[in-house]
């Protein structure tokens, strides 16, 4: 694949590596000479010096034909405007990283769809949505990246004399706002059909708004599991989206920061998250906010030292699950040794998130729901004339191992329903099981 990275910056230049290594065509644009001359040195790229905002540029470096356009400077004003001039030029896709908050948040402007950009990328929201992975279940986040945070997933284990045990899921009369995405039994899971019979100790997973999840949640289980105790060293934008995602009725959220105009900030937009401001480097600070008795404990601060000092003692006094960002991958054979059970690597977890968008025709990315699974989610892209618009998602050959789990239109996005149609400029969210892959891409293909 032909793709441009803009920006040589430590994100830019271990992107570019990356996809080298992978036998891609890559081309890195810096205004910075130094840098520029710094890739041309270790990688085999082609390099173009000059400003990512300007169409020169742009022109320059080949975006008229690039499959993927990755703007990922350290301004995200330049980022966006970047990505949104390569993809008027011509570039197939386009991703702009962008870590002010207010660039993703819909209810003020959607900077995405106004800007005719394919996917904005945080490195510090993507990173806070491995942790979260890693608390709740293997695909939750996988959704809720593709369909813009407004759905989520969850696990839910089938109790022994639930309502649901022994019904098929078309008998169960769920809300239209709420699908059973998958069902886990005895080690494997599949995706859900309407006429699979839900059983005892099954892990389905349900997709939908947290609302509505938790209206029929008494249907699979006779009493609510207790709450998770989680807290989370510190309060930059990484603890604050963990936190955003985590809080609610299944998780216990305490949240510690040293800065306290950042905690006052961080009290009024979390709703259900307990803020203090205090040092969780400091033993006596997570003994007197209970750090021991959690049953999660985070660290995410800005600095892999501090994070590391934090886990050690939460681990000392007693903390279950013991969870780090670290930044710097010689450190990943001494974090395990140091008793911390799962570290994320923000440049690791942008890595994986480019890999899934290396795609071409109608699938924009794709990511294993689970490690080593048979099922994916996949972001697919209806085009016009695409088999998959014509008819309602009901009458669509689109083979049993297929779950259309979200539908984006307009920038609105829901849980689609079998009477609902597919047009053309519509983003879908699949659960696709390996051997309905070659189906799904010929039924979105032009002429499929």
């Amino acid at each position: 694949m032909r793709i441009v990275v803009l920006g040589a910056g430590t994100v830019g230049t271990s992107i570019a590596g990356m996809l080298c290594e992978e036998g891609h065509s890559v081309t890195v644009v810096d205004h910075n000479p130094a840098k520029t001359r710094n890739v041309n040195d270790r990688l085999d790229v082609r390099v173009v010096t000059g400003s990512a905002a300007q169409s020169s540029v742009l022109f320059q470096s080949g975006v008229l034909g690039a499959d993927l356009c990755l703007a990922v400077t350290g301004s995200d004003e330049v980022n966006l405007i970047g990505a949104s001039m390569a993809k008027a030029m011509g570039s197939h896709r386009t991703v702009a990283r962008v870590y002010a908050p207010v660039f993703r948040d819909l209810s003020t402007f959607d900077y995405q769809d106004h800007f005719n950009i394919d996917r904005l990328m945080s490195m510090e929201h993507l990173s806070a949505m491995e942790l979260s992975r890693a608390i709740r279940h293997p695909g939750a986040s996988a959704v809720e990246i593709f369909a813009r945070g407004e759905l989520e997933m969850q696990e839910v284990s089938v109790s022994v004399k639930a309502k649901a045990v022994g019904t098929l899921l078309k008998d169960l009369e769920l809300p239209s706002a709420v699908r059973v995405g998958s069902i886990g039994r005895e080690g494997h899971m599949k995706i859900a059909g309407a006429n699979d019979k839900i059983e005892a100790g099954d892990q389905i997973t349900l997709i939908g708004t947290s609302e509505d999840i938790d209206s029929i949640r008494s249907i699979f289980q006779r009493e609510q599991p207790p709450k998770q105790g989680v807290v989370i060293a510190g309060g930059g934008e990484t603890g604050y989206h963990l936190a955003r995602v985590l809080e609610g009725r299944r998780f216990a959220v305490l949240l510690m920061d040293t800065d306290r105009e950042r905690c006052e900030y961080l009290a009024s937009h979390l709703k259900h998250t307990t803020v203090v401001n205090a040092d969780a480097q400091r033993r006596t600070n997570l003994e007197e906010e209970r750090a021991g008795s959690a049953d999660v404990f985070v660290a995410c601060t800005g600095d892999d030292e501090d994070n590391i000092m934090a886990c050690v003692e939460a681990r000392e006094l007693g903390a279950k699950r013991i969870m780090s960002i670290v930044n710097r991958p010689d450190y990943a054979n001494v974090v395990a040794k140091l008793g911390i059970d799962h570290t994320v690597s923000p440049r690791e977890v942008v890595a994986k998130q480019i890999k899934g968008l290396l795609n071409t025709g109608a699938i924009i990315s794709r990511m294993p729901l689970v490690q080593s699974g048979e099922v994916e989610v996949q972001e697919i892209e209806v085009l016009d004339g695409a088999a998959a618009t014509n008819h309602v998602l009901a009458k669509l050959d689109l083979a049993p191992q297929c779950l259309v789990a979200a539908l984006i239109r307009e920038g609105f996005v829901h849980v689609p329903g079998a009477d609902d149609k597919l047009c053309a400029g519509d983003t879908v969210v699949a659960l696709v099981n390996r051997a309905a892959f070659e189906r799904v891409e010929e039924m979105f293909s032009v002429g499929g």
